[in-house]
């Protein structure tokens, strides 16, 4: 699904690009519905497309939300690690 919304064009010049703007707005959209507990972490994990719990836990971080990690996301992050070769 596509959204349009009016944005007055001096302030979104301020803004970055379209695109950088399209991912800020999708980011803090998704964000604020995680932490209204309408999202799950997989959920917020497929729409911001993060290939793994490590990413997703480092864009959490980025935005102040600490969270304590489960021994299954733990598990999953070491599964994802060694898949990427790490």
């Amino acid at each position: 699904m596509n959204v349009t919304i009016p944005l007055p064009d001096d302030f979104a010049a301020r803004f970055g690009s379209e695109a950088q703007l399209g991912r800020r707005v999708l980011e803090a959209l998704a964000l604020d519905e995680y932490r209204a507990n309408r999202l799950t972490k997989p959920e917020l994990q497929e729409i911001l497309g993060f290939r793994t719990w490590a990413r997703l836990d480092g864009f959490l971080k980025e935005h102040g939300v600490i969270e304590a990690m489960t021994m299954s996301e733990f598990e999953r992050d070491l599964q994802d690690m060694e898949r990427a070769g790490l």
